[in-house]
């Protein structure tokens, strides 16, 4: 599982040449990216200084495309654009050879006035005060997402918690791009939806690896992630139950987040399932916490959930193989097919980008079966494109395309074992695929659309 899967082979230098004069002296620069789990200040990933003005690091980090920033020890002094403008992360095809990579620091993030003006919309409010936690003895920073006319009404909404808040609603705060939620809220409410209250809880900064992941990893920490659990559930939950008209029950909370926070929502959901009922879980971090398969697995989940992964090929290997054995793990659990949705796009990145444009089917997939579901163009489709079934004596899956569905936007039909390898891949739609010498047990069928839509589910063994 995870990053230890892929090829490592030559070493990589990284040299900063050159940082904005205001940089203070005793600066320790780090990068962080998909390599480390994105740690922005991790000891091991901080870079040397010679004391002329270059930062080095050497490291041999895996093959294929690398994605990472340079800060000074958290996400609030990442690196900006010159006028302080949110910068996409540096992006690296590294084959494996030795190489060394010139870096330009053109500003940072704690030193810069940022964008002219927020891209927040009016529905956005970001609390005074930050709301303590008591669990880990911190505070943190609220910002708080209210549909339009809320102000003006006496109904009550649905509710969304979302991780790494700064990222949620506005680009001048957010230090690797913005997920325009409000946005897309406020487009599929003028399309006919209820509306939905967003609480977005700023990540932590140096603390995010540690709140966001429930379990030890012998490389970047963790283990605060129970703690943080129980400040979501005990101490903001009923916060916000009493401060804005919300709809309290599980069936009306959700809870959402990419990358560890994708690790932190599943965990969250699957502890916590009298208080969280619809989960969107973008890109998780599963290789960083092992124990979540078997936690998943051993898990009672006899009230009903939603679970809605997206993940892009784009993010390797681990992240797609991961998701395919979490898959099995829910299927395990006894999580129904019809409750989970599992989607890989060809073209998805680890990237903010990716998760803002899968926001609002995800958003809609988790909502689908509510009585006041999304009834737009906007939402995504409430059921499957196919259907799974095994053939009598569980040798071969049956598949039944809907009929909504074209047969022409079917490019291949692709199974796979549970471990996420390949057994075949057909061009174009088939109604049977034979599991051969592999014999019946968990499979899953992909099935790969025009557009580089991708169809993931599961199937029990027979």
């Amino acid at each position: 599982m995870g990053i230890a899967g892929l090829n490592v082979h030559g070493q990589l230098t990284l040299e900063v040449q050159s940082v904005p004069p205001d940089t203070p002296s005793d600066a320790v620069l780090y990068v962080a990216g998909n390599f480390n789990g994105w740690a922005a200040g991790d000891p091991q990933f901080a870079l040397q200084s010679d004391g002329k003005g270059v930062w080095r690091l050497e490291f041999s980090p895996p093959r294929g495309r690398l994605e990472f920033k340079i800060t000074r020890g958290d996400w609030g002094t990442a690196e900006t654009l010159a006028d302080g403008g949110f910068r996409p992360n540096r992006i690296l095809d590294f084959d494996g050879a030795a190489r060394t990579e010139a870096l330009t620091i053109l500003n940072w993030d704690d030193l810069t006035d940022g964008p002219s003006s927020s891209t927040a919309g009016p529905g956005v409010t970001v609390l005074d005060s930050d709301i303590h936690m008591p669990q880990l003895g911190r505070d943190r920073t609220l910002r708080i997402y209210t549909p339009p006319g809320y102000a003006e009404s006496d109904k009550r909404y649905r509710v969304m918690y979302v991780h790494d808040g700064q990222n949620a609603f506005d680009a001048g705060t957010s230090y690797s791009g913005e997920w325009r939620i409000d946005e897309t809220l406020d487009s599929l409410f003028a399309l006919g939806d209820p509306g939905c209250i967003v609480v977005a809880i700023d990540n932590g900064g140096e603390h995010r690896f540690d709140e966001y992941n429930p379990y030890e990893h012998p490389k970047y920490g963790g283990l605060e992630g129970d703690a943080y659990v129980d400040f979501l559930v005990e101490t903001l939950k009923p916060w916000v139950d009493a401060h804005y008209r919300t709809l309290t029950d599980r069936a009306h909370t959700a809870i959402l987040g990419s990358s560890m926070g994708g690790l932190i929502s599943l965990y969250a959901g699957f502890r916590e399932p009298e208080t969280f009922s619809r989960l969107g879980v973008f890109s998780p971090a599963y290789w960083t916490a092992d124990p979540i398969f078997q936690f998943i697995q051993e898990a009672v989940t006899s009230a009903p959930m939603r679970v809605c992964t997206v993940v892009g090929e784009r993010e390797g290997p681990a992240y797609v193989g991961d998701v395919v054995e979490m898959d099995a793990a829910m299927t395990a659990s006894g999580l129904k097919t019809a409750e989970y949705w599992t989607a890989v796009h060809a073209d998805g990145e680890h990237a903010e980008w990716y998760w803002a444009r899968e926001f609002a089917q995800v958003y809609g997939w988790l909502w689908a079966d509510a009585e006041w579901s999304t009834a737009s163009a906007a939402e995504p489709r409430a059921h499957w494109p196919f259907d799974l079934s095994w053939s009598e004596g569980g040798l071969g899956v049956q598949l039944t395309l809907h009929p909504d569905v074209a047969l022409e936007q079917v490019l291949h039909v692709e199974l796979l074992d549970p471990d996420g390898r390949r057994i075949q891949m057909t061009d174009g739609w088939t109604d049977s695929l034979p599991v051969g010498g592999y014999g019946p047990g968990f499979r899953v069928v992909r099935l790969h659309m025009q557009g580089g839509i991708i169809w993931s589910r599961g199937l029990p063994s027979p």
